[in-house]
């Protein structure tokens, strides 16, 4: 073991020292609980004791199937902690892709939610697990908290190398069997360096989308630098209104379609959201005419944060530059963050000059190792030491990174291109349009029809033949949708994206 290795600081051992200096400070609220630093840090310790002594320890995968509980967060220390690599399932897969997923990355343990034991017991029907643990009582496995309650506290050096692999996130699922992105723990450190800009003392968190997506990281870096995280275990506009109100939130991730209807939400006329210091949107495209609208009622605490799970972070657009007079500023992803490098690549691989549309094209130590197991498709996407990300966007003069459209979403029509971002920004120009998601349908032919789902103001009487019109008018006949229908809310996948999979299919086979 060399002495690089020896002295090797993983991200859970510097959070349990910052855990560590005001042990009695309030950490995670959750239902009514309020823990202590003390407290979650002593139960991390205590979990990773109970976890060695099944026999779990180093290289090991420890799947986690929980939604937003203290203990998830702890559970997946505890975990990292004694060099295991953490998988977290998205609830709102299917049982038979979370049962894929936890034999594909050779699960040694599966911690559960002990609301999800039903779930729980549905995929080791279908899978061996050595080891099922729940954060709690539950009819099936054996209560970890229970196991941990036996165990010391006492702190010990992590056994995790840099190397090693600390998480294997997967995609949401949206374009079939999810792939393994597999994040070493000297990547996962690096992460919080490039959120410079966000480093605040103190703050307090909102986490109310899942810890298995971008929250898990935001809980990680207020924890790290003294803050606090409230836990909601969904959301609900409402409902996070609400929090913002009663614990005094500064600080609050949520992926574009959330923001919307956040703003759209009744409350939100006397909610006090004046605590709010900076709200962190990402995940997907955004419309500038929502985020300008969010500007006005919020103030100037929109941060945009554009990366992917492949690629770590790429780019940001501060606070400051949410111009809602500049709408081409704040369709843009902002500009590439220190140490990430970005090149616009046409088909060919050939760099392209500034304002010219391709292939962004990321290199930076925070991309990811490869594809768990699938060593085809990550040659396909990292190719001499670039990562294709397959977005496709320009940057301009200035440095600013826009993203056009997924390569996938792009729809190839008769006569060219159809971008569907910017469909969906022009159809969520109209004052009667909330929302909008713009996707492409084979017809009898296999020639794709482009589609759109509408969600209106309510009562505001809006038809098909004014939006088709719009469209025609600004863009042309070439972007008009074959089809537009109304919903009163878009389908969301487990992390908050638009669920076009979901749609594209209900589009196929309406009867169905």
């Amino acid at each position: 073991m060399t002495s690089a290795t020896q002295h090797f600081r993983t991200y859970v051992e510097r959070n349990l020292d910052s855990l560590g200096e005001r042990p009695e400070r309030e950490t995670v609220v959750h239902d009514g609980r309020r823990i202590t630093a003390g407290e979650l840090r002593d139960l991390v310790y205590r979990m990773a004791r109970a976890l060695r002594a099944r026999g779990i320890g180093r290289g090991q995968t420890v799947t986690l199937l929980s939604g937003n509980l203290p203990e998830t967060i702890a559970a997946r220390y505890a975990a990292n902690l004694i060099g295991c690599q953490v998988n977290h399932l998205y609830n709102k897969l299917s049982a038979e892709v979370q049962a894929a997923i936890v034999g594909d990355v050779e699960t040694r343990a599966l911690i559960v939610d002990p609301r999800y034991a039903e779930r729980a017991a549905e995929l080791i029907a279908q899978v061996e697990v050595a080891d099922v643990l729940l954060l709690g009582p539950a009819k099936v496995g054996e209560d970890l908290l229970e196991l941990a309650a036996r165990e010391s506290a006492e702190p010990f050096q992590s056994l995790a190398r840099p190397e090693d692999v600390c998480s294997i996130r997967h995609t949401g699922g949206t374009t079939g069997h999810p792939k393994g992105i597999c994040t070493s723990f000297e990547q996962v450190g690096g992460f919080r360096e490039q959120l410079d800009e966000m480093q605040q003392e103190d703050h307090r968190q909102l986490v109310c989308t899942t810890l298995a997506h971008a929250a898990g990281h935001l809980v990680d870096l207020t924890l790290s630098t003294g803050g606090t995280v409230v836990l909601l275990d969904d959301f609900e506009p409402g409902e996070v209104l609400a929090a913002i109100e009663r614990e005094r939130i500064t600080r609050l991730f949520l992926l574009p379609p959330l923001l919307y209807q956040l703003l759209d939400h009744p409350d939100i006329a006397h909610r006090d959201t004046s605590s709010l210091s900076n709200l962190v949107y990402g995940g997907c495209q955004a419309s500038p005419v929502r985020l300008a609208d969010a500007v006005r009622r919020l103030g100037p605490v929109l941060f945009q944060f554009y990366g992917q799970n492949e690629a770590g972070g790429i780019s940001t657009l501060a606070a400051e530059e949410h111009d809602p007079d500049r709408p081409e500023r704040l369709r843009s992803a902002g500009k590439v963050l220190p140490g990430v490098e970005v090149v616009i690549r046409d088909e060919s691989g050939n760099d392209l000059p500034a304002g010219e549309l391709g292939e962004i094209c990321v290199r930076s130590t925070s991309v990811m190792q490869g594809y768990w197991k699938q060593p085809e498709l990550t040659a396909e996407v990292l190719r001499d030491g670039w990562l294709h990300t397959g977005d496709l966007g320009h940057l301009d003069e200035e440095g600013y990174l826009t993203v056009v459209d997924r390569l996938k979403d792009m729809i190839i029509v008769v006569g060219g291109h159809v971008y569907t971002t910017e469909l969906e920004d022009l159809l969520n120009s109209h004052p009667q349009v909330l929302q909008s998601a713009v996707f492409g349908v084979p017809d009898a032919d296999r020639m794709e029809q482009v589609r759109a789902v509408v969600v209106p103001v309510p009562g505001s009487g809006i038809d098909e033949q004014q939006l088709r019109e719009l469209v025609r008018n600004e863009r042309g006949a070439m972007y008009e949708p074959a089809r537009i229908t109304f919903a009163t809310e878009l389908p969301l996948t487990d992390v908050g994206k638009p669920d076009k999979k979901l749609l594209r299919r209900n589009a196929e086979n309406p009867t169905a």
